[in-house]
């Protein structure tokens, strides 16, 4: 077996929208520098992702100077967007993100009316503004004083490609083997290592990449987002028909291992893994 490399780099500057890949990025205690710190809610300050509508993976953010993005998405114009003016002046909301409340800073309504005309619904983007305004890792699974922005419950998702061929493999062996092979931005990673054998990630207790370690929190379990084509927005029975079946841990199925930052630091695609514990 070779050594384990960083095969790719991804950010998500707003969550569940397509992905970018980088050839490198900055490790924040909360996550990669850019990654979800701008999401949807809706009427009810809830998260919205593409559980609920597929159609946000064909919407892009793409980095401006300053901080903004610049939205587009199939049949609407691009536009741009500022980083909100913080408070005081510009009042936060509790933006509910899966049973967990954290404080965000509402952007532009030019930029609410954008989203909502894309998807059809009463929905708005905010923005995380401040460290102090990030949530706490879930408590079972992490240490004092660690955080996470936007990202569902971890600053950082790891994925390896030899599991993800080890699982399209299984996936040609079953029901919907048409749907196969799978690409990796299903499972919408930060880090994807290359060079490891398949499903080498669960014994993995810290790993460095580069100049930065992680510690392994826990497996990350997978939702019906992984079963939507994030090039058409369609939808179908894998890869949960598959991971139900072969890759169950406490009642989750799972794929990839979520990481928390050790220290902060500069990863590059082709950095050296190293498996520390």
């Amino acid at each position: 077996m070779s050594t384990p490399v960083l095969r790719s780099v991804h950010v998500h500057p707003v969550k569940s929208m397509r992905a970018l890949t980088r050839t490198e990025a900055e490790v924040e205690p909360w996550g990669l520098a850019g990654d979800r710190r701008w999401a949807v809610v809706d009427a009810a300050n809830e998260v919205v992702t593409q559980r609920r509508h597929p159609r946000m993976a064909l919407a892009a953010a793409e980095p401006l100077p300053g901080g903004g993005i610049a939205l587009s998405a199939p049949g609407h114009p691009t536009l741009e967007v500022g980083v909100p003016t913080p408070p005081p002046a510009t009042p936060t909301l509790t933006m509910e993100i899966f049973g967990k409340f954290v404080e965000v800073v509402p952007a532009a309504p030019a930029a609410a009316a954008w989203l909502s005309s894309y998807l059809e619904s009463d929905v708005r983007l905010v923005h995380m503004d401040a460290p102090e305004h990030r949530r706490p890792v879930d408590p079972d699974y992490a240490l004092p004083g660690e955080t996470v922005s936007l990202a569902d419950g971890y600053p950082l998702l790891v994925a390896t490609t030899t599991s993800l061929d080890a699982l399209n493999s299984l996936i040609a062996q079953g029901d919907h083997a048409d749907e196969g092979p799978l690409p990796m931005n299903r499972f919408r990673p930060n880090l994807v290592i290359e060079g490891t054998a398949p499903w080498a990630e669960d014994g993995w207790k810290r790993l460095a990449v580069g100049e930065v370690t992680f510690r392994v929190a826990r497996p990350c379990g997978r939702c019906v987002l992984t079963t939507t084509d994030q090039l058409t927005a369609e939808r179908g029975k894998e890869p949960l028909r598959t991971l139900s079946r072969h890759r169950k841990s406490d009642g989750r199925v799972i794929f990839g291992q979520n990481l928390v930052p050790e220290h902060t630091g500069t990863v590059r695609v082709g950095d050296p893994v190293k498996i520390l514990d």
